[in-house]
């Protein structure tokens, strides 16, 4: 059986490289995951699918260079949380986007079943507006 942390990192590297579908092979089917209020993308989603479609497609239509540095891996049974930076250019504004976040993962299995976000919205928000 595959590490949770190690499940999570193949989801990162998958996300950097644009693998939609090595992303989806991380996630369970009645996978849950949910983008902080405040967020532009806030919300739950389901679905492997569900995800890459309306979170990971959606970031990379809006912000160039959309990146997650994963850095710092806390692993507590199927718990993994993940301190990371979020980079990017935003597309409509040309304005940088440079703000640190916390994933939090539960690994079940080998996949990912549930995801949750927490960021500097107000960080987003500001490289997203004029």
């Amino acid at each position: 059986m595959t590490a949770p942390a190690d499940v999570v990192r193949r989801q990162y590297l998958a996300s950097a490289a644009g693998d939609l579908e090595a992303l989806r092979a991380t996630l369970a089917p009645d996978v849950e995951w949910t983008e902080m209020a405040g967020f532009p993308l806030a919300g739950t989603y389901r679905t492997p699918e569900g995800v890459t479609t309306n979170v990971m497609e959606k970031l990379a239509a809006e912000w160039d260079d959309w990146t997650a540095h994963d850095d710092t891996y806390v692993a507590d049974g199927e718990n993994v949380v993940v301190l990371a930076r979020y980079t990017a250019v935003n597309r409509a504004t040309g304005k940088p986007l440079d703000v640190r976040v916390a994933h939090h993962f539960v690994v079940r299995g080998g996949r990912i079943v549930r995801f949750e976000q927490f960021t500097d919205t107000a960080g987003v928000r500001d490289a997203a507006q004029p």
